[in-house]
């Protein structure tokens, strides 16, 4: 039986990941400071308490990878508001570069070998061609793409000093909830579109915004692939089982291959909730690209992964099946 360290676990995808590793009995211990994630979403799993950024984590780290041995570190620990990046770039790389830092140094230091990146697409930027495969450069264009990719380029620097191997995910547009109904998105301000399309079909929220509606697309709204949060989860088993084969470090796309503009996922809400679903035209946000489409053909041929909740339908009736039963959200604590 595998230990592992999930830093950010308690967080949407993070706590996804941690309940496919606990189906398969591993050893999971979770490191998240709560500041976004809940404890409710990890169950009994084991949670330490603490910001990777804080300079006094360094000490947490050290004891708890010296009492425990790890096989490898997912790592789900950042920030990630594209927003929140542009008026706050200090957070994003005391965060995203300063905490990854934090950990990959007690890593080296206790010889934990393996390490797998929760990436996006953001670090590609705006896309030179539809689909985008690994070998897209990577121009991000917000602080927040960019910590990503630097942090990217810091793990090839500690592999090729410390022989930590890894692999990252690029993620495009994570949603859904767990098919079970028990875990899912609960972001609190709420900004990614379709919760907050479901929480607009209920009559709550703040009003659902739609940001342009005069791109180059076939309905005038901005295209994306929303890849289910189960499908993310299970591409990081796959991605560690990898790398406890001896895989070389590497980067993988996750996503479904197909778009959806912002009118797909808002005529979907109301499908499946069978109510309308409010919203108003709003002006374009800057550097929103017309589409954002992934290849992952890369990881489909070298790990067999293949979306199975790969719709927007089933995306959506798992995201409203969440929202339905937590109403507020997961209990505070």
């Amino acid at each position: 039986m595998s230990a592992l360290l999930v830093t950010g676990g308690a967080g949407y995808v993070g706590s996804h990941a941690v309940r496919e590793l606990a189906a398969r009995d591993q050893r999971i211990v979770v490191l998240d400071d709560l500041s976004e994630g809940h404890a409710a979403s990890v169950g009994d799993v084991e949670i330490v308490r603490a910001d990777l950024a804080e300079p006094g984590t360094a000490g947490t780290l050290d004891e708890l990878l010296a009492r425990e041995r790890f096989d490898a570190v997912l790592h789900f620990g950042a920030k990630a508001y594209v927003g929140e990046s542009v008026a706050d770039p200090e957070k994003y790389y005391r965060n995203n570069v300063g905490g990854g830092l934090n950990l990959l140094g007690a890593m080296a230091r206790h010889r934990v070998p393996a390490i797998i990146f929760s990436s996006t697409c953001a670090t590609y930027g705006v896309p030179e061609q539809v689909p985008i495969d690994e070998d897209h450069p990577q121009r991000p264009i917000n602080p927040y793409g960019r910590t990503k990719l630097v942090f990217e380029w810091v793990l090839k620097d500690f592999e090729n000093a410390h022989g930590i191997r890894h692999v990252n995910l690029r993620y495009f547009n994570a949603a859904g909830a767990h098919e079970d109904g028990d875990i899912g998105e609960d972001h609190r301000p709420e900004t990614h579109l379709i919760p907050r399309a479901c929480e607009a079909a209920m009559g709550r929220g703040e009003g659902l915004s739609v940001f342009g509606d005069d791109y180059d697309t076939p309905d005038g709204t901005c295209i994306r692939d929303y890849i289910h949060v189960q499908d993310l989860a299970v591409a990081h088993v796959l991605a560690l089982d990898y790398l406890q084969q001896e895989g070389e470090s590497t980067s993988f796309n996750l996503g479904t291959g197909t778009g959806s503009s912002v009118r797909d996922v808002i005529e979907t809400v109301r499908r499946v909730s069978g109510r309308a679903v409010p919203h108003a035209i709003a002006p374009r946000r800057e550097g929103d690209p017309a589409r954002l489409v992934a290849s992952a053909e890369k990881i489909r041929n070298a790990l067999g992964w293949q979306p199975r909740l790969g719709s927007l339908e089933q995306i959506v009736e798992t995201a409203w099946a969440f929202k339905l039963r937590f109403v507020n959200g997961y209990p505070r604590a």
